[in-house]
Order: structure tokens, then C-alpha cells, then sequence
């Protein structure tokens, strides 16, 4: 199968207990985790993650939902390489010091789709560019995806589109996302 565009922000836009109308669910920033790989030319994968990060799933009047994600790239890190980590925040990649977010807002969805898993589309605003992007949820493992089980979705950016174009001979173009997430205040049964 391949692999599906864009990622991290994938998960999400998960959520899928019942929820009113105006409501917004706040994701469970203790048992969330952000972050991407990328691959060098020599087959090494290099795994990083987002320790700072803030969003929310709002519920619309009409029952459908949309998810709003906030990184921060000041945070940025490659456990273990400072020099890495130091290279991913600077200015060959994300530019921490003139781009510190890296933004994520959905098209309205349906909320069962964090349940049978599928297709979420939406903006990606990576160093002040915006770009629509489709995510892939996976199928949740349990009947409350997000409170029960994680919500787990996986896609890829490529990063040339978004001036990230530093280290072709090293780097793979393609970033993975990666997200697992759980909200907030689960639902009395």
C-alpha cells in the first residue's frame, strides 16, 4: 500500500466519542506523541519528535468535526543528537528562529472516520507555507478510539515544497509523520 500523504496531524484529527455542538475536545497531552522520520540516503532512519505541541478537535453544529494542530519547532528534537536536533530547528529545515509553528487545520469530517479509519484533508502551513494535504487515519482497535486505544495516523510531506530543500544528497525528500493521540476527559459510559 502506499504511503499515505502528509501525517503527522493525522491523528488528530481523531475523536470520536459523542460530543455536543460547540464543544471543543482537548487532546490528552501526557499520552500524545508527535513526530516523523526521515530517511538518509544510506537507509539509516532518523526518528524526531514535537515535545511541545497544543490542539483541539471542535465539534460543529452539524455534528461533524475539525481539527486544529499547533507544533512548536523551537522544541523540535532527535533524541540522543543534539547536532541533528540543533539542524532540524535551524534554518536549512524548519527555521525555528522565523517560522517557531508548524500549523495543521482540517476540512470538516465526519467523526466516525476515527473509528473505520480513512481520508482527512486540510491545510499544512510549514515555514509560512500552506499547502493542502491529505492525511490517513488508521481503523481504531477499540470502541472509544482516543480515550481506549490511541488514535494512530501516519502520512507524508515532502519536504522540497516547503523550502526545506538542504541536504538532497544526504536526505530523502520525504518526511513521515507520525501521530499517536489521546484525548482528554473520556465520556461516562
Amino acid at each position: 500500500m502506499p504511503v499515505p500523504r502528509w501525517g503527522v496531524l493525522l491523528t488528530l484529527l481523531l475523536l470520536a466519542a459523542p460530543a455536543s455542538a460547540g464543544q471543543s475536545l482537548q487532546f490528552d497531552m501526557a499520552h500524545s506523541r508527535f513526530g516523523f522520520e526521515i530517511r538518509t540516503r544510506f537507509g539509516q532512519t532518523i526518528e524526531g519528535v514535537f515535545p511541545n505541541f497544543d490542539g483541539q478537535v471542535m465539534v460543529l453544529p452539524d455534528g461533524r468535526q475539525q481539527v486544529r494542530l499547533r507544533m512548536y519547532t523551537r522544541d523540535v528534537e532527535i533524541p540522543g543528537k543534539p547536532r541533528y536536533t540543533g539542524w532540524m530547528r535551524g534554518e536549512e529545515f524548519f527555521d525555528a528562529a522565523q517560522h517557531p509553528v508548524v500549523e495543521f487545520s482540517s476540512d470538516p469530517y465526519d467523526p466516525d472516520i476515527t473509528r473505520r479509519g480513512g481520508r482527512i484533508e486540510g491545510t499544512l502551513n510549514i515555514r509560512g507555507i500552506r499547502r493542502r494535504e491529505t492525511l490517513r487515519l488508521q481503523e481504531a482497535e477499540c470502541e472509544r478510539p482516543g480515550y481506549d486505544c490511541d488514535l494512530i495516523s501516519r502520512g507524508t510531506v515532502q519536504r522540497g515544497r516547503y523550502g526545506m530543500d538542504s541536504w538532497q544528497f544526504a536526505l530523502s525528500d520525504r518526511v513521515i509523520f507520525i501521530l499517536r493521540a489521546r484525548l482528554a476527559g473520556a465520556p461516562q459510559l
